[in-house]
């Protein structure tokens, strides 16, 4: 198996770059940031070739635009799979609510089935394990129409409950940010009012509001036991987007705890 080293010698090589013009390109990208950590000395990109040397993160940028290489790729070459942030995060249970920075990868893909037995009615419930012939990756762009480049996300922490059981702790938040504006009227019922994602200086917030008189009121679910909070609006509170969509866990193991 090539190592990683190697990979990067061959992708000098391909350029025929010498050590030297590597070592003068790096120096103008730290010159460009100010940071001479990005330089990468000929003795350092030898180790780097040959013995395996682990480089800085600086010295990994730098190479990277001198040899036209995707960072994300050769993070990959070091065992760092940028394209599995999601899923690792996913394992870690925050106990608040939080928005999530990750960059929506169109590449990225999930696991879903991708040939169901011929025979199933799909206007029926069904058991999906039993009718299930073959599983398969497909690019997360295609699930459910969602274009993921579009909208931002959020993660209603494992202990808010503030929207339970409309939202339960635990919920994956699509949020679209050109729907910034309150929404005062214009719903038949309280499921079908707008949900909007915030952010306070001491966090996030996904509830019903409603603005009035320079104040906006956050409103939990009323099965709650959350209280209605109030702030100065748009001084204090900044509203992210409207939430969309949302994805969450039906099996109460993967909830940090039962609700009291």
């Amino acid at each position: 198996m090539e190592l990683p080293g190697q990979r990067l010698r061959r992708a000098r090589e391909r350029l025929n770059l010498r050590f030297r013009d590597v070592e003068q390109f790096s120096q103008q990208i730290a010159e460009r940031h100010g940071n001479q950590e990005f330089v990468v000395l000929i003795s350092r990109l030898s180790d780097i070739e040959t013995q395996g040397t682990l480089p800085s993160i600086y010295r990994l940028f730098s190479l990277c635009c001198i040899y036209r290489l995707d960072l994300n790729e050769v993070l990959g070459w070091y065992g760092i799979g940028a394209e599995s942030m999601a899923a690792d995060a996913g394992i870690l249970h925050l106990e608040k609510t939080h928005g999530i920075g990750f960059s929506a990868d169109a590449g990225a893909e999930v696991t879903l089935p991708i040939s169901l037995n011929p025979g199933i009615d799909l206007s029926k419930t069904f058991f999906v394990s039993e009718v299930v012939q073959r599983w398969g990756k497909l690019p997360l762009a295609l699930v459910g129409g969602v274009d993921v480049k579009r909208y931002r996300y959020g993660f209603v922490g494992t202990e808010d409950w503030s929207m339970h059981p409309a939202i339960p702790p635990g919920s994956l938040l699509i949020v679209d940010d050109t729907k910034r504006k309150i929404q005062a009227t214009g719903w038949g019922n309280q499921t079908e009012r707008p949900v909007y994602f915030l952010e306070h200086r001491d966090g996030f917030y996904c509830r019903w509001c409603s603005v009035k008189d320079g104040m906006i009121s956050l409103i939990p679910d009323p099965s709650s036991d959350a209280p209605v909070l109030s702030f100065k609006y748009p001084e204090e509170i900044d509203v992210i987007g409207q939430v969309v969509g949302l994805a969450m866990s039906l099996d109460p193991e993967k909830r940090r705890r039962i609700r009291p």
